[in-house]
């Protein structure tokens, strides 16, 4: 029980949660609160071991923040405490006393990983050495240009073979038997070419067989280690069951993600169940410089990412009495759905924050499914666009199918013009600027999005300052293209504005709404042709 540590801060006053917290959306529970700040205290003062969190120079390029954790367990006698964890490795390594073990440890030199991984490094310099012979090099060097002379003999004489057919064709010859005696003679050339080169190929083969053979075993040995890597992770969960990745994967439609189980969440809890401890309440955040690809702020409190740990925490959370997801009792809350604009071709809808534009997986209640009920004469698809279920403002829609591919036009010919009002977190240093950061979709978090540059699709937004009061920044922002959750991440982004939006809960802190607002749209109007602005005062 050495990992359990004591509350050194009063807790007496703070109330128990009734049910454990629900790590994919939450705001943490004041017991993991005080846990994370004694957490954050150690590590402002520890000297256990080096890591360059890039706090004190975040332009280090070294640098490089960690995601830590934290679990309020209670033991049998009724006594809270907590446990703590780290993603992944920490100053190279899987373990430190602080902290709860790995649920497997692939740096462990006596586990089959790193027995595996000894095995192949042999491999790797028996391919070295055998890649760098003399006589190798000698082989493959005189093989390959000696190959390469025969097939540009081959091609000539195929080529002088080719033009006299030509010049016969032209003499309208009928003398196929040449063709025959031709034909026979680029074969037997082609053999003669090959018996030529067959005593060099059998010489530099002898080598490269044993090459070929030894990186077949190589792939075959890591092939073989991964599979027992996924074994050796085994999770218990509240009921006493244990399941390993291979097991939690196997019906997904998804690879086993690199780094699957090394997160913290699992190692609190897999720590939890293996000494009979109870959950009580979970927290991560992100200690020091963020990641160059996704948003990660230092000291902002993030939930279980939904690739990696999702279908991990499914089952280790079986037998808990676990927190309803807080998003689906807010979507589920009646929302007033105001028309701004009407007329027989189009509408323009005033969406409020928290409301989805059209239905999702668990929520039917949409602005799309609204529109269908009051309008069943519309055809078409109905949305031109669409906003975030946490943005509120403008959404366009259309009441047939003209309409809307005339308005689909406007959009991807950019030639629609949007402006939204965002409430920022800090206080921004310059008036105004354009950000230009490529984005694509964070497959191990979803619908989260990370800064590409290889292959991210290009995303372009222009801001301005509006006023700052209370170190928050209220800002324009202009979108000249329209990515999924563009604004929210070039705003929140270290190489963008370095600043979410207040309310973010997926690239900043929660708050009582994000406040993010389609303010204006403008657009040509399809049937008379004229130019039309609507706007919709911000609500914060």
């Amino acid at each position: 029980m050495k990992k359990l540590i004591e509350f050194s801060s009063d807790i007496n006053g703070i109330p128990l949660p009734k049910k454990f917290t629900y790590p994919f959306y939450y705001t943490p529970h004041p017991l993991a609160k005080v846990a994370v700040e004694e957490l954050q205290e150690y590590l402002k003062t520890q000297t256990d071991f080096k890591h360059n969190f890039g706090i004190e120079n975040p332009d280090d390029e070294n640098a490089l923040g960690k995601m830590f954790g934290v679990l309020v367990v209670q033991n049998s006698a009724g006594e809270l405490g907590y446990l703590t964890a780290f993603s992944g490795k920490l100053a190279e390594k899987t373990q430190h006393k602080y902290f709860v073990p790995p649920v497997f440890d692939v740096l462990d030199e006596n586990g089959v990983f790193r027995k595996t991984e000894n095995e192949n490094n042999q491999i790797n310099l028996q391919i070295e050495e055998l890649s760098t012979h003399k006589e190798y090099l000698r082989l493959k060097k005189q093989f390959t240009k000696t190959q390469k002379l025969h097939h540009t003999l081959l091609k000539e004489a195929q080529r002088i073979i080719k033009k006299r057919r030509k010049a016969r064709k032209l003499e309208q010859s009928p003398d196929n038997q040449l063709n025959i005696n031709e034909e026979f003679y680029v074969r037997e050339y082609e053999v003669y070419l090959n018996d030529k080169i067959l005593p060099l190929q059998e010489q530099f083969e002898v080598y490269q067989t044993q090459i070929d053979a030894l990186k077949k075993q190589r792939k075959q040995k890591s092939a073989w280690v991964q599979q027992e890597v996924f074994k050796q992770y085994q999770f218990l969960n509240a009921e006493g069951s244990t399941q390993n990745l291979l097991d939690i994967f196997k019906d997904s439609n998804q690879n086993i993600p690199a780094g699957a189980g090394d997160c913290c969440a699992p190692k609190l809890l897999q720590y939890a169940f293996l000494h009979h401890l109870t959950p009580i309440a979970i927290a991560e955040f992100w200690w020091g410089k963020p990641v160059t690809t996704s948003v990660r702020k230092h000291q902002y409190f993030y939930p279980a990412c939904s690739g990696k740990c999702k279908p991990i925490l499914t089952h280790m959370l079986q037998g808990l009495q676990v927190d309803e997801n807080p998003l689906l009792a807010e979507l589920q809350t009646e929302k007033e759905l105001e028309i701004v604009f009407e007329d027989e071709f189009l509408l323009i809808v005033n969406k409020p924050a928290e409301f989805l534009s059209a239905p999702g997986k668990e929520i039917e209640d949409s602005v799309y499914s609204r529109i269908q009920q009051q309008y069943p004469e519309a055809t078409g698809p109905l949305l031109v666009h669409r906003l975030d279920m946490s943005t509120s403002g403008i959404l366009l829609v259309a009441k047939n199918k003209n309409i809307h591919q005339a308005l689909q036009k406007q959009f991807l010919d950019k030639t629609v013009q949007k402006r939204y009002v965002a409430l920022l977190d800090g206080e921004l240093t310059e008036n105004s600027g354009t950000i230009n950061l490529p984005l694509r979709l964070d497959l191990d978090d979803r619908p989260k999005q990370v800064v590409c540059y290889e292959h991210g699709k290009p995303a372009v937004t222009k801001w301005e300052v509006i006023e700052v009061t209370n170190h928050q920044t209220k800002v324009y922002l202009y979108p000249i293209t329209g990515r999924t959750h563009q604004l929210r991440m070039h705003v929140a982004h270290s190489l963008g504005l370095h600043t979410p939006i207040i309310g973010d809960d997926l690239y900043g802190q929660k708050a009582n709404r994000l406040h993010l607002h389609a303010e204006s749209i403008t657009f040509t109007h399809p049937k008379t042709k004229q130019k039309v602005t609507f706007t919709v005062k911000t609500p914060f």
